[in-house]
């Protein structure tokens, strides 16, 4: 799970200081406030660690990838050539990371062990200069730090404050710069005699990010049959164009996920497929009564989708109920289908539903989170989905009985200032009242029911 995140001179944001990054995370603002920005951040490393062009420092994309982001000048903040841009990620590991020196322990001397599930990476690079652009690559594991980073003359130098890097006789030639921007050079492993592990770290951190799946605001119209080619998705693609492919693939491999409840210590849980934990959500929304999807053909390559808006309905396809079922679909199904330790990314997912289906999309969230351990980062303009996740905290637990603790949610406010974004990070009490609520929040409703009395009054006396 990814805790923190910091960024300098990225779009919008001169500095945005470090963000907690929770189980639940929610940023909220108003339009052009840089909260996609936060999120694109990700997205920009993710896609460069699946980048095949090794050359390349940073992958902004195009128009089939995950983001695009266009050139450089458009990513560094206020288009400044004085002003690298710096990251930050850390997260942690499901079990410890191990480094043990291997050249100490050969030749029988004590060897440095270090261990733990806190990782981070925190890199500079300003790609306007063309040769070596990452200024320095920094890993950490615990409180030790293992950096590359460029010194006097261009040259790169090797270094940790708790690890001792062993020189190879006789190849003292200079290093290259990193591969990408987190990746140390192959030279590294020639050059220095107990550098192996720092590939360790480099995989670590590219496995991380292969673990975040992303849904944009913008999806897919629901199709009235859905030709399935076999595999399995990764996830539902970024506009939830493959949401169906993905309940064909884990029905067909018969995949099934634990729903239940826990009453104090003891946790009752039942396993059942992917495909009925989406019904019993869309059903526990209010938005339909049942769910099916059906195979139209012997070889199970045609298929459709069903619904039953009451018990007592003709069953009809996606594409002749309301347009927010077929919206919300693509989201629950990632929620569903996405693996324990795994980040859902999620823009917008409250657009086009009615404000009690927002609230109750809120409480799924916090089932995926508390119960799989799948971390939902949610860019959302939906007071309702606000509330309910304070509601909770307030409760301290669903129906189910998943206990939240106000640590579990981290809920942060942008706004531009000055042409810059800012962030404030929102304090929530045990009671779930946001002690530190900014100005507008949701506009202004007392603003305008003031405007309706002056209005009455006004008419009233004409």
């Amino acid at each position: 799970m990814f805790t923190a995140l910091h960024l300098r001179n990225f779009k919008s944001w001169r500095d945005t200081g470090r963000v907690r990054l929770a189980p639940i995370t929610a940023l909220f603002g108003s339009n052009s406030s840089g909260k996609s920005s936060l999120l694109q951040s990700l997205l920009l490393l993710r896609q460069t660690t699946e980048s095949a062009d090794r050359s390349r420092t940073l992958d902004l994309g195009g128009p089939n990838a995950l983001v695009d982001l266009g050139t450089y000048d458009d990513i560094i903040f206020r288009h400044s050539l004085a002003a690298p841009l710096y990251i930050r990620v850390d997260w942690t590991e499901s079990s410890s990371v191990q480094i043990r020196d291997l050249l100490q322990q050969a030749r029988k001397k004590q060897s440095t062990l270090i261990s733990s599930t806190q990782l981070g990476l925190e890199v500079t690079i300003d790609l306007h200069r063309k040769q070596a652009p990452v200024e320095r690559v920094v890993y950490r594991l615990g409180d030790a730090r293992f950096w590359m980073k460029r010194g006097a003359g261009q040259r790169y130098e090797l270094g940790s404050d708790k690890y001792n890097f062993v020189r190879t006789q006789g190849r003292a030639w200079q290093l290259p710069p990193p591969t990408r921007f987190y990746g140390f050079p192959d030279q590294v492993r020639l050059y220095y005699q107990n550098a192996e592990f720092l590939a360790d770290l480099e995989l670590k951190f590219e496995q991380a990010f292969g673990r975040i799946h992303y849904l944009g605001p913008l999806r897919e119209d629901p199709k009235r049959q859905y030709i399935f080619a076999g595999g399995a998705p990764s996830d539902v693609g970024r506009r939830g164009e493959l949401a169906v492919d993905a309940l064909i693939a884990s029905q067909a491999d018969a995949r099934r996920i634990s729903r239940g409840w826990q009453a104090g210590r003891r946790r009752r849980l039942k396993a059942i497929p992917v495909e009925q934990l989406v019904a019993e959500w869309l059903k526990e929304l209010g938005l339909i009564h049942s769910f099916d999807l059906q195979a139209l053909d012997d070889r199970r390559t045609l298929y459709r989708v069903q619904v039953r808006r009451t018990a007592g309905s003709v069953p009809v396809l996606l594409t002749d109920v309301g347009f927010g079922i077929s919206q919300v679909l693509p989201v629950l199904v990632l929620l569903a289908y996405a693996n324990r330790g795994d980040t859902i990314i999620l823009e917008q997912p409250e657009i086009h539903l009615h404000p009690a289906v927002q609230s109750g999309l809120a409480d799924i969230i916090i089932e995926t989170a508390l119960m799989h351990d799948i971390q939902v980062i949610v860019e959302s303009h939906s007071e309702h989905l606000l509330t309910r996740l304070q509601r909770r905290i307030a409760e301290k637990d669903l129906a189910r009985g998943l206990v939240i603790e106000p640590d579990d949610v981290s809920i942060y406010f942008c706004e531009q200032i000055h042409d810059e974004s800012e962030i404030a990070e929102l304090n929530i009490d045990p009671f779930g009242n946001i002690t530190n609520w900014p100005r507008d929040f949701f506009g202004n409703p007392l603003k305008d029911s003031v405007a309706m009395v002056e209005a009455a009054a006004r008419r009233d006396a004409g």
